[in-house]
């Protein structure tokens, strides 16, 4: 479905499976990247087999062709907000509880727009804790500051740093993978749909 927001449209593949679903994973990629991202594909299957509905939301500066957000974050918050709320009109999912994710730079726009959107929870896929070798450059007050139970999942050879599990409510460090986390995919969406098991039962 396309999306209005202020920055221009967004698109959102929304699945969910019969019934009543448990709760909505909206979910978004990278700065360079799509919502078929591996990581992302498998989550999203497993929050599928757990009985949530999940929402895949390419954001606005994608659908236009460009390649990255740009610098400024709050271009890019408030579409993604738009979007998110978009998704959330859909009646099959308006009352659902609402959990936020991304994988890199859209992990940092889940964190930093949870508490406006009022999610329940924060999924965080290779967060990027500073730019590759500037660790001066912390982002983690940006999971600090999501206000809500966060997991994030990191592999132990990520060029962009590895969160301090102080920061996070759950920090997954991975051995041997990089930031594609793309080793075993499947772990990865299994280790997500038991965490929001656990916190949303």
């Amino acid at each position: 479905m396309e999306l209005d927001t202020p920055r221009g449209p967004a698109l959102a593949d929304i699945d969910l499976l019969a019934g009543e679903p448990r709760y909505l994973l909206a979910v978004t990629h990278g700065a360079g990247g799509g919502v078929d991202a591996p990581d992302i594909t498998a989550v999203c299957d497993a929050v599928l087999k757990a009985g949530g509905a999940a929402a895949r939301i390419t954001q606005t500066y994608r659908v236009a062709g460009r390649k990255m957000p740009g610098s400024a974050t709050r271009p890019q918050d408030e579409a993604w907000t738009a979007a998110v709320r978009g998704v959330c009109a859909d009646p099959r999912l308006a009352k659902l509880p609402l959990v936020l994710a991304g994988r890199s730079n859209g992990a940092r726009v889940a964190c930093r727009t949870a508490a406006e959107l009022g999610a329940a929870a924060v999924v965080a896929l290779a967060f990027p804790l500073h730019p590759p070798g500037k660790p001066e450059r912390s982002r983690a007050e940006e999971l600090r500051g999501a206000g809500v139970p966060t997991l994030v999942i990191n592999g132990d050879r990520d060029p962009f740093g590895v969160p301090d599990a102080a920061d996070a409510t759950s920090l997954v460090v991975r051995q041997g993978e990089r930031h594609d986390l793309a080793k075993d995919v499947e772990s990865v969406g299994g280790s997500v749909a038991d965490w929001l098991a656990e916190r949303l039962s």
